[in-house]
């Protein structure tokens, strides 16, 4: 068998989506656009809703957006997709690590205090894999040190913390559309907010800086970017929401499956989802009891019998970018930081919990229509490989 990874779960519906769009002549800035944005908007519950090109897009513009500015310091993750942390590097910003906890995978509350100083501007705050972080202690330390506080539930729309959806609590939030994710858009963000003046100045950035007033296409005022999202491209995301409940229960389904045949394998732990979590299953990714050289030659050969398979996610810390900066980015970021050792020239052992995670994760094959048929080739095929 050839297992992928992932696959998107594209229906007649979203495919006839996308060509009513191509008979129109509005390919962009058009209606379709506008009711992905109020569609999003009403499913997480807030007033604004701005679509970008991609998750990462939707951060940079959330950065902006809070007024982050060079040598301020954000508090987030090592444990997470890079953009996380690249976001506050594009404003010359300053990426601040905090390790995680063990069981979510999530930022670890009772660790973020000791991390935060004089110029520590806001947070951004992942909902790892589709399982939410634990918001009451993230609230409290936001209002003691008058933080503002950037939700990334890139991973994570339809998952909920105590029955209210993520993409609802932060200042500003973002949901991400990759083919891989619950939903797709093929690619593209969004950028969520109950803030008017937020959400008109993000809306102008993704659109040149243009402030968008009658006859004036042309008046830019900010030096904005070209992170719009297409017709079509939100024609297929009007398509996906309308079917997120099935999409979710696809993804709850295989998640099951998974846990019922793996429960009782020796030397694997199962994704854990506390208490207040309503999971919105991402990725399926279980840890394996070993040295890191002992997993990935685990993943060497799944590959070898055709199932994909990866480490979900090597540590941001430990990435070529944040351990030698002199080689990776240009000489103006690397000065900026010059007096912030503890910026770039990371080491392992500085994350510790998030590095043993790190080491010993496996995404397995993981998409909606994953049959039982494939999820037994891929569990037959690990208990042999351990």
């Amino acid at each position: 068998m050839k297992i992928p990874l992932s696959q998107p779960d594209i229906t007649k519906k979203e495919r006839d989506a996308v060509l009513g769009v191509l008979k129109t002549p509005n390919l962009a800035l058009g209606p379709k656009l506008k009711e992905f944005e109020q569609n999003m908007a009403k499913f997480a519950g807030r007033k604004y809703a701005i679509a970008t090109n991609s998750g990462t897009s939707g951060l940079h513009l959330a950065i902006k957006a809070l007024g982050v500015k060079k040598g301020d310091e954000i508090i987030t993750s090592p444990f997470s997709f890079i953009a996380s942390a690249n976001c506050a590097l594009f404003e010359q910003a300053k990426p601040i690590f905090v390790d995680i906890d063990p069981d979510t995978l999530n930022i670890d509350p009772l660790k973020i205090e000791k991390a935060v100083t004089k110029n520590t501007k806001a947070m951004v705050i992942i909902d790892i894999f589709g399982h939410t972080v634990d918001w009451k202690p993230i609230f409290k330390i936001a209002k003691k040190y008058k933080l503002k506080i950037i939700e990334d539930s890139c991973e994570a729309i339809g998952a909920e913390y105590k029955g209210k959806r993520c993409g609802s609590f932060g200042d500003i939030s973002t949901f991400a559309f990759y083919p891989n994710k619950q939903m797709t858009t093929g690619e593209g963000g969004i950028i969520l907010t109950d803030d008017e003046k937020i959400a008109n100045y993000c809306r102008a950035l993704t659109n040149q800086g243009r402030k968008i007033e009658k006859g004036q296409w042309l008046n830019h005022s900010y030096l904005g970017y070209n992170y719009r999202m297409s017709d079509i491209n939100a024609s297929l995301g009007v398509a996906q929401l309308s079917r997120i409940k099935e999409i979710l229960r696809k993804r709850d389904r295989v998640a099951k499956l998974y846990n019922k045949k793996l429960k009782n394998v020796k030397g694997v732990t199962l994704p854990y989802v506390a208490p207040y979590a309503k999971m919105s299953w991402f990725v399926y990714v279980i840890q394996v009891a070993g040295t890191k050289k002992y997993r990935d030659n685990i993943m060497n050969k799944l590959r070898e019998q055709g199932v994909s398979c990866s480490n979900y996610f090597q540590c941001i810390h430990l990435q070529p970018l944040y351990k030698n900066p002199r080689r990776f980015v240009p000489q103006n970021l690397v000065s900026c930081f010059a007096r912030n050792k503890k910026m770039f020239g990371y080491k392992r052992g500085d994350f510790p919990i998030a590095e043993e995670i790190s080491d010993k994760t496996i995404a397995l094959p993981f998409y909606n229509n994953l049959t039982e048929k494939n999820i037994d080739y891929v569990v037959k095929n690990l208990k042999k490989c351990l």
